[in-house]
């Protein structure tokens, strides 16, 4: 399995964490999905747990701090100073849902929402850089934003980290979201989506079998929403966790 050894450029997706009001389910729930190993982490970090792919870390899953608060994915776009990030993202219109804090000597981070509402979260590493493994089964393989406004969003995902937006020859409401010369994401509009639903990324998981997950996840409680399908890059499904957490799951297939 192809490890990540070099550090991620500002604005690549880094790292995914899952809030849960019951984190040891979703554990298990994880575990038995994607093959995933984790314990509770130290009590200082609240109990964050960092999950692991053969012994090198895939995700995150904690508990969150609020019983009121929804369990959720939110993915963390990488940066070499923190600080000066978060003063990007206020100053391109975006809103701070936590500010910057220190994790230890693991790295920084802090969590804010873009203009149009959708949340993400931001990681300086210090000894921790990020996921090791990507790109595989049981790991992220794509993030995607679903956005009101694809031309603000450019706007202020260049400003605050550089990412840019490349309209998809052939298909009329998708974006590749690059660093650089290099694919690190897509972009399509919320009219894609089901009626009412706000802005978000939605995090990606690569399977081997996207249809035999499938049948696992509903097994354990889980909801799809969008059932498997064939598309361009493979065969791909939408679904949630027992507890809500929405996310997609897919067999790339590329072209």
């Amino acid at each position: 399995m192809p490890e990540v050894t070099s550090p991620y450029a500002t604005g690549t997706p880094c790292w995914v964490g899952l809030m849960a009001g019951d984190h040891l389910a979703a554990l298990d729930f994880y575990r038995d999905l994607l093959g995933w190993q984790g314990q509770p982490g130290p009590a200082e970090f609240g109990g964050y747990a960092v999950c692991e792919l053969d012994g090198k870390p895939v995700a995150g899953i904690g508990p969150t701090m609020d019983p009121a608060e929804p369990t959720v994915w939110t993915g963390y776009l990488a940066t070499t100073d923190a600080q000066a990030t978060q003063d990007a993202i206020v100053g391109a219109g975006g809103t701070l849902i936590a500010p910057v804090m220190d994790v230890g000597d693991l790295g920084r981070m802090l969590i804010a929402a873009d203009p149009q509402g959708a949340v993400f979260g931001v990681w300086q590493p210090g000894v921790f850089s990020g996921a090791k493994v990507v790109n595989e089964p049981g790991a992220v393989i794509w993030n995607e934003l679903h956005t009101s406004d694809a031309e603000a969003a450019t706007a202020f995902y260049g400003e605050a980290f550089g990412i840019e937006f490349k309209r998809v020859e052939g298909d009329v409401e998708y974006w590749e979201l690059r660093v650089g010369d290099r694919p690190v994401g897509g972009a399509t509009l919320l009219a894609n989506d089901p009626p009412g639903t706000p802005a978000h990324w939605l995090t990606y998981f690569a399977v081997d079998d996207v249809d035999s997950t499938v049948d696992a996840l509903i097994k354990r409680n889980g909801t799809v929403l969008v059932p498997p399908f064939d598309m361009a890059e493979g065969r791909m499904t939408v679904v949630t966790d027992p507890q809500g957490a929405l996310f997609a799951m897919i067999k790339h297939e590329p072209r």
